[in-house]
């Protein structure tokens, strides 16, 4: 048998754990942990070590395994030792086969227990000891379900700050979900969007529990056409990564919509930034938009809901196959196709009816060059209009202008 076993445990003591994890702690050797930890155990007659400098109790630890017969000590640590606790610290210093788990109920699975709220599909952040960036991406993203480990920095005013900063196109209903397991456990509605009001005593130990809510914009508080790029749904490791709105805008004016016409595809479409920007201006028409990756299809199935679009339909599927049920369309928009984009402007090409226009955001000289020789294979003159264009940002009192990258739009049009 190891001789070290790290036992999970809740606020309830020893009243929660197993018969067989209360037989081990009652023949221990030795009792490691917090003090609030080893308050949690009655008194036993066994020696205590307390967890206070990592590499002095390790030093202490490793004295008594050396110095005692049939040494048996249980390190106490929360929840399941090996999810965001300290079992990973212990891997590190001492060979696996000398530990043993046992773990117990995370507060993750308490607090969605009690909200009464399936959680396989939840993410999970720790900003205990941390800093809440790696919140950010999961906000950005929009992510349906969030469970946040905190500590006294990283608490729920710093949660509602950083979402207020972040001026996110989705709202949360949260939760703070304290002292779970113990007589002390209380679960608090919190709102996000509101200004910091005095807060009710919170008790040190909380989870925080975001969950994503349906929502949309009243259509009289957008304006009729460009959009802000922070009131969509974006990538959240990439959440620059969309036809920002200067962009959209123009290219727009180069698709030369009218009320005539019905069908728009967008290949290439991201978060669908352009569909949705063409389908608030067209009601009548319909816009398919192919995006090839899941989580690209994803955000424009959010995007599409959070305005209200019944006549976005998202496709997920790799252009120029995911074309083919498709019926014509009267304009075409490529914003992204990589190596597949000569082939998918020759597919759209012979679809279009006369009067009809491909627009293209081009990025890289290459792609530039992949459409200027297909123009010229098919005899056909494009219009060119680079985009270079810069963002006033703050820089100290004043501002500065920051570039965007680079874009050419091409337009290439049916006589």
């Amino acid at each position: 048998m190891s001789p070290i076993h790290v036992v999970g445990i809740g606020l309830e003591g020893m009243a929660g754990l197993g018969s067989a994890t209360q037989a081990i702690i009652q023949t221990a050797t030795l009792l490691v942990g917090s003090d609030r930890h080893l308050a949690l155990i009655p008194e036993l007659g066994i020696p205590r070590l307390e967890l206070r400098q990592f590499n002095d109790s390790l030093t202490a630890l490793e004295t008594h395994l050396n110095t005692t017969l049939h040494p048996q000590v249980v390190i106490l640590t929360s929840g399941d030792p090996l999810f965001y606790g300290l079992g990973r610290w212990l891997l590190t210093v001492f060979p696996a086969e000398q530990l043993t788990f046992h773990p117990h109920l995370t507060a993750v699975q308490l607090a969605f227990s009690r909200l009464k709220l399936p959680w396989q599909d939840a993410a999970i952040c720790s900003a205990h000891g941390r800093n809440l960036s790696a919140l950010i991406p999961l906000l950005q993203q929009g992510t349906a379900k969030i469970a946040i480990y905190t500590d006294a920095e990283a608490d729920i005013t710093a949660i509602s700050a950083l979402y207020q900063r972040l001026n996110l196109p989705v709202s949360y209903q949260a939760w703070v979900c304290q002292a779970l397991g113990s007589p002390q456990e209380q679960i608090l509605p919190w709102e996000l969007h509101q200004p910091p009001v005095p807060s009710p005593e919170i008790h040190p130990l909380n989870l925080v529990v975001l969950v994503r809510q349906p929502q949309q914009i009243p259509a009289a508080d957008l304006p009729c056409f460009g959009l802000e790029d922070h009131q969509f749904f974006s990538f959240g490791d990439r959440p620059g990564l969309m036809t920002k709105r200067e962009v959209r805008v123009l290219a727009l004016a180069e698709l030369a919509l009218t009320p005539q016409v019905q069908v728009i595809w967008d290949i290439g479409a991201g978060t669908g930034s352009v569909a949705v920007e063409i389908a608030r201006l067209l009601p009548h028409a319909t816009v398919y938009a192919v995006e090839k990756t899941a989580v690209g299809y994803q955000l424009l199935c959010q995007n599409r809901d959070r305005f209200g679009l019944a006549n976005l339909k998202p496709i997920q599927g790799i252009a120029p196959t995911a074309l083919d049920s498709l019926p014509d369309p009267d304009r075409v928009f490529i914003g992204g196709s990589g190596t597949l984009l000569a082939t998918n402007l020759e597919v759209a090409w012979s679809r279009l009816p006369p009067q009809g226009r491909i627009v293209m955001a081009i990025a890289t000289l290459e792609h530039q060059g992949q459409v200027l020789a297909w123009c010229h294979q098919h005899h056909l003159k494009p219009q060119f209009l680079h985009l270079q264009l810069s963002r006033s940002v703050p820089l100290g009192s004043g501002h500065r202008l920051h570039p965007l990258n680079p874009v050419t739009l091409i337009t290439v049009a049916h006589p």
